[in-house]
């Protein structure tokens, strides 16, 4: 007969690891919030404003989180008032998006008090305070759901659909409408165009950025090209342009050679967080590329350890915060400055404007910055040596030959030779 306790020996890694893994979510590679709500057409309206507002694009690399649905009738009257038709709408949208699952069972274990969740309007930084959350509570008497906004309030309908635990999809009697929400805004366009240097001045630790765009005189071709498809510029914070190594001679670059960095920072097109998030083809021209040639001062875009990494070949950095997004204009703030490998690579291509006579730019020395992992093309460019000593030979101060001998190496040899 077995010994009962033998079982005690037997550990099923496997089996366990695998039964952990079932009480975890499963994250969607791809959301795509269209095709879960077209089979209601009592939600086609909601559906459409999604789509037309590039909300349904900022939620296609979301996980766990709760959809808050207006059907068409409730829409359509909420549309009728005079408010709604001027409201920036994508932001409206977002605060319908709790970053959070909710299912029927937890709505129904609130606590009296309600529960404070956190909105993709939020994420914006465009939500003053905490203005980005609704505040979620259940009356048991009556069995009912309220969502509050500091604007209005909404009742639960019905649950639509779920995928636990990835998404919830509810439907709510009204919209819900964010505070101290710029009613006037245009959806699809700034009112009297954006003043990008004053939006950098107001979204703070971009002073640096706003006086070299405004110094180069590229602030005014940006605000320009905000027509058409628009524009998205990653902006340096202070921090990254004190954090440049010293090697890096950015600011000793000619004017023009500086206006084309600033150019590489700046994508002609509008896009969102959210569909930065998504991308599928990384390369990316910049404003750069459309002046120097196909192929040149592109930027790799890709999601890194959940966030958006933004890659020139020798420097990565990534989207720190969200400093203005209204179509047609995105700004995001990055933790780095994009150097570009033309200028800074170890091989710099020499690119003219018309009218310099030929000259060309002076190689500049790869920085002491690391290459990103995925683009590294081999071993670093330049070896850190360890401390140590460094023998230099030659009259009057030139150095002819250089050799750096490690302080530990050199103690251990004259250690060997007392002995």
């Amino acid at each position: 007969m077995a010994n009962p306790t033998s079982f005690s020996n037997f550990t099923p890694l496997p089996f366990l690891y695998l039964l952990l893994l079932s009480f975890r979510p499963l994250p969607i590679s791809s959301l795509n919030i269209t095709d879960l709500l077209s089979s209601y057409p009592d939600l086609s309206d909601f559906t459409s404003l999604l789509a037309t507002t590039a909300v349904a694009a900022d939620l296609s690399a979301r996980s766990s989180i709760t959809l808050l649905a207006v059907p068409n009738a409730f829409l359509r009257t909420a549309s009728a008032e005079p408010r709604a038709s001027s409201t920036n709408l994508a932001d409206v949208l977002r605060y319908h998006v709790l970053l959070e699952y909710l299912s029927l069972s937890d709505l129904r274990r609130l606590p009296p008090t309600g529960k404070l969740v956190t909105t993709l309007f939020q994420t914006t930084g465009r939500a003053a305070a905490n203005s980005g959350s609704v505040n979620i509570t259940f009356d048991s008497s009556s069995a009912t759901v309220t969502f509050h906004s500091p604007a209005s309030n909404a009742t639960l309908l019905s649950l639509i659909k779920t995928l636990p635990y990835n998404i919830s999809i509810l439907s709510l009697n009204s919209l819900l409408i964010p505070y101290n929400l710029d009613l006037m805004a245009s959806e699809t366009r700034p009112p009297l165009g954006l003043n990008i240097t004053k939006a950098l001045i107001d979204g703070h630790n971009f002073n640096v950025a706003a006086s070299m765009l405004a110094a180069s005189g590229v602030v005014s071709e940006f605000e320009a090209d905000e027509a058409g498809a628009g524009i998205t510029l990653f902006v340096p914070t202070d921090e990254a342009f004190a954090d440049l190594p010293s090697s890096v001679k950015f600011q000793s670059l000619p004017a023009d050679k500086k206006a084309v960095v600033l150019r590489s920072h700046v994508l002609h097109s509008y896009y969102t967080l959210g569909s930065l998030q998504a991308i599928v083809n990384p390369v990316y021209p910049t404003l750069a590329t459309e002046q120097n040639g196909a192929g040149s001062f592109t930027v790799n875009i890709s999601r890194v350890n959940g966030s958006v990494a933004i890659d020139t070949g020798i420097v990565q950095a990534s989207i720190t915060q969200t400093v203005f997004d209204q179509n047609p204009v995105s700004i995001f703030g990055v933790s780095k400055v994009l150097l570009p490998r033309e200028f800074f690579g170890r091989d710099p291509i020499e690119v003219n404007k018309p009218g310099d006579g030929g000259r060309a730019m002076a190689s500049a020395q790869p920085p002491d910055i690391a290459l990103s992992p995925r683009n590294s093309p081999g071993p670093p460019s330049r070896l850190s040596s360890p401390p140590g000593l460094e023998l230099r030979s030659g009259a009057a101060g030139e150095a002819v030959g250089v050799l750096r001998i490690p302080l530990g190496w050199l103690c251990t040899v004259l250690c060997f030779l007392l002995l």
